[in-house]
């Protein structure tokens, strides 16, 4: 008798949420706990900073005038060395600092109005004194003076802009992008709750009065933000600069802007050393997209028959190069109404795929609507449509004038905000990797845009070109260097580029499809499924897990000869990606003629695409969440050391994602998911339970069941900030464990007021790991805002009920009603032999919602 159902994924059930009970936290440090020893000796410390400091800001602005340059009148800008323990707030509250940027290792740039320091001095002689309030004092380790502000320049310039800081000629041009701090050291009252033995009248009137006050401050960081850009447009417009962009995006108080500045050196200068609010200057990214030669490979004709894909079909938005939306294997699933080009004249007018040796966006889409093989013949039904922005002008560029963030911004207006698309595709990267200090503002942007409008953006890594000279290699040269493959993959040079780093973006790498050696050229990759040569690789900013997952993006292959080449020679066919092509200047209609993580993000976007059909209702979160979940190393991973699996994982993630296992169940697997987007606020925690059939875990079956968790959320974020602290409010999930009943894993994760007893020792055997100093070395599975890992155990061993708790804890936003959103899958799948999961859980599941349903019931 066939099942009453599609084997669709089941509902995660929820069954306690409670204040969570948090452990750790910071600690004072030593040098911290030696200044609280020794309060007069670093007392004397701090004070001839001060001054020194204070002095030093005094003679520049006075040779500023002198030389008639605009009035800056804001402040003075510090660079302290703080305990990472120091609630960055307190620097606010306290000394009224503005935190222009917190920066690594404990550094934090500020800023004070008050140019002679009174406040913060008159704290640090409290401290000698031991005056109640002073006592963070101890927990300021370092003011670091320098006439040069050398310090702050080190942490505000990007690298290449630091090391060319002092030869640079005045009148030398030069377009920046400069980020300024508008944070203020106020901050908004937390909401207003009413008191239950307060009468109405009493409430009514604090809860206006707490309205007030928070309009207040939002009206005075709007006032500051305005006043900013004043200031700093009195200063460009004086050395003649052009503002060729803006980004200012941050929610829910935007706590920066960014600017794209055309400016001579001096300007420049000036700018940065007199304004103490800007906290980033780097140069615009080479955006480039590399594209291989076309083959000489004949046309083919075949019999093909392609159907449109329904109306209302999902809608994957292709961010490139433009398409060519004529062509024959993509005229029926473009959408040809809302084709829009971002670019400025000549090409405003079109949105055709312009880039020589047949396409880029072209190849791109193809690979949206089918993945790794092009159809030759017979009907084929196309289950989404495409959407054409095009951003690249015909060499693969994006002009300078164009500003990455304003550009998603703009696309993201256009097509969902006008046609609802919730699937954006964007194979564009910049042409090196990542900076790991503050958020780009074009990743932010991303991240922005995903938590505001609940999009999915499918973004590739970027590539490695194949010869290129130092500071940003080849493959070539990293080769040459004598780091073998894939080693040469971890280093710096080699990280994912801008804006992969994205924390909300599904970032994607690439691997090679097989392997070859063949009249003297041989791939690089040693086996199908290994990183492509030419991958970037993670980890991404503050050491989250990047690339998440990896598609089929061919490889490079290298020569015999001396020295080698690498190249992509024709003999390589079978080691590059099939794809459609443009026909605009000759040539085939689709080949085996292209690499590149280009062409592995689209791969994945289409999974995307077939989620959104099976799954309408649920927000992209979930399939994000469900990508991931579907994710698999290649078999031969099994059998790496721990030290080699935890650099498969910087480089391939969580593997490669399957299109079944992201939609649907079998007999041997079993998802369950939650359902919407489900808050959570800091402190809080909630406990989902999977019941484990008796059938699973029976003494004598000897199964292995592999059991994957994923969590996938999104919180507000403010680009000064750093690591857990860029986001209002972040998320982790830890389980129970494998002999521990649900009630004392409830006790266990929910903070009341009666301790608990602890119950079990046998912990599931997780391949990353919620702790760094387990599973694989070096990764941190609560970095990101994609969060997965697994673990294999035998079914005997399973508990009698699967339990995790996720929980909220407090980023930069301290309101009690800050939270963040977020989706959760769980899968169980029997790796071997037959044994039946599927039936087994959800007669369980079905069970335990009809428990639930009387519970609500009875206690109605």
């Amino acid at each position: 008798m066939p099942p009453d159902h599609q084997f669709e994924h089941l509902p995660l059930v929820l069954k306690h949420h409670g204040p969570a009970r948090l452990t750790g936290g910071g600690s004072d440090s030593d040098l911290t706990k030696e200044y609280r020893r020794d309060r007069k000796g670093h007392t004397t410390t701090l004070l001839s900073s001060l001054t020194s400091a204070s002095d030093a800001w005094r003679k520049t602005q006075a040779a500023r005038r002198e030389q008639g340059a605009p009035e800056v009148e804001t402040g003075i800008p510090l660079v302290l060395q703080v305990d990472t323990s120091l609630d960055l707030d307190d620097l606010r509250r306290q000394f009224a600092f503005e935190v222009v940027a917190e920066e690594e290792d404990g550094y934090v740039i500020v800023a004070s109005e008050d140019v002679d320091l009174a406040l913060f001095r008159q704290k640090v002689r409290d401290f000698a004194g031991g005056v109640t309030g002073s006592g963070n004092i101890a927990k300021v380790h370092e003011l670091l003076d320098s006439d040069t502000q050398e310090e702050r320049l080190r942490r505000v310039l990007s690298e290449r802009l630091f090391a060319e800081w002092p030869e640079m000629q005045d009148d030398a041009p030069y377009i920046c992008d400069i980020g300024i701090a508008c944070t203020g050291n106020w901050a908004a009252p937390n909401p207003f709750k009413p008191r239950a033995h307060w009468k109405d009248e009493t409430n009514q009137r604090h809860a206006d009065k707490n309205r007030a006050e928070v309009q207040a401050a939002y009206d005075r960081w709007d006032e500051l933000r305005e006043d900013r850009r004043a200031e700093v447009k009195r200063i460009t417009d004086h050395y003649g600069a052009e503002v060729l962009g803006e980004y200012e995006k941050s929610v829910p108080v935007p706590d920066s802007f960014t600017l794209r500045v055309r400016i001579a050196a001096q300007g420049l200068k000036d700018l940065v050393l007199s304004y103490p609010y800007v906290f980033e200057v780097t140069e615009p990214d080479e955006i480039e997209t590399p594209q291989q030669q076309a083959r000489g490979l004949e046309d083919q004709l075949a019999e093909i028959e392609f159907h449109a894909p329904a109306p209302d079909a999902p809608a994957v938005c292709v961010i490139d190069s433009g398409i060519q939306e004529e062509h024959r294997w993509l005229a029926a699933a473009v959408d040809g109404s809302v084709s829009k080009s971002f670019l400025p004249a000549p090409d405003a007018d079109s949105v055709a795929d312009h880039v020589a040796g047949g396409g880029h966006g072209t190849r791109v889409a193809g690979a949206v609507l089918y993945g790794r093989t092009i159809p030759k013949s017979g009907v084929v039904p196309l289950e989404a449509r495409l959407q054409n922005a095009r951003v690249l002008n015909g060499r693969c560029e994006m002009p300078r004038e164009m500003f990455p963030p304003e550009v998603l911004e703009q696309v993201v207006e256009h097509f969902h905000r006008v046609g609802n698309t919730r699937l954006f595709n964007q194979s564009v990267n910049a042409d090196s990797p990542c900076r790991t200090t503050h958020m780009s503002a074009w990743a932010a942007e991303i991240d922005r845009l995903s938590h505001e409008n609940d999009i999915l953006v499918v973004q590739s890594t970027g590539n490695l070109k194949t010869d290129r000279p130092a500071p940003r290699p080849g493959v070539a040269q990293l080769l040459e260097t004598g780091r073998p493959y894939p080693d040469y993959l971890d280093q710096p040079a080699c990280r994912l580029a801008n804006p992969a780093q994205s924390l909300q973006a599904m970032t994607v790498g690439s691997v090679a499809i097989e392997t070859l050696e063949q009249d003297g050229w041989r791939s690089i990759a040693t086996a199908s499924g290994a990183p492509s040569a030419f991958g970037r690789s993670g980890p991404g900013i503050w050491g989250v897990i990047k690339p998440e997952v990896v598609e089929q993006g061919g490889d490079f292959l290298v020569s015999d000869g001396a020295p080698p080449t690498v190249a992509t020679p024709d003999v390589g066919a079978n080691c590059y990606t099939e794809l459609v092509r443009s026909t605009r200047n000759g040539g085939p209609a689709h080949a085996r003629d292209g690499v590149g993580t280009s062409f592995a993000a689209p791969q994945v976007a289409r999974i995307a695409a077939r989620l959104q059909a099976v799954l309408p209702e649920e927000p992209c979160l979930l399939y994000r969440a469900l990508i991931a979940q579907s994710a698999r190393w290649p078999a031969w991973a099994n059998g790496l050391s721990a030290a080699e699996q935890a650099a498969l994982l910087r480089r391939i993630g969580y593997g490669i994602p399957d299109l079944d296992r992201a939609t649907t169940n079998t007999d041997q697997r079993v998802t369950l998911i939650t359902s919407g987007k489900t808050k959570l606020e800091a402190g809080g925690c909630h406990i989902y339970q999977v019941p484990v059939p008796v059938r699973l875990r029976r003494p004598g079956e000897d199964h292995q069941i592999r059991i994957d968790v994923t969590l996938s959320y999104s919180a507000a974020t403010r680009r000064t900030r750093r690591k857990h602290a860029y986001q209002a409010t972040w998320l982790d999930w830890v389980t129970n464990r494998r002999d521990e009943l649900l009630e004392p894993f409830v006790e266990r994760a929910i903070k009341r007021e009666a301790e608990y007893a602890n119950q079990g020792r046998e912990t599931f055997n997780w391949t990353v790991h919620p702790q760094v100093q387990y599973g694989l070395s070096g990764a941190n599975r609560s970095a990101g805002t994609l969060q997965k890992d697994w673990a294999y155990i035998n079914s005997y061993n399973l508990p009698r009920d699967f339990c995790i708790a996720v929980r909220g804890h407090q980023g930069w936003n301290t309101s009690p009603d800050s939270s963040a959103a977020y989706t959760l899958a769980v899968t169980f799948e029997a790796t071997g032999g037959e044994l039946s999961v599927y039936e087994e859980v959800r007669a369980e599941v079905l069970e335990l919602i009809v428990q639930a349903e009387q519970e609500v019931e009875i206690s109605d």
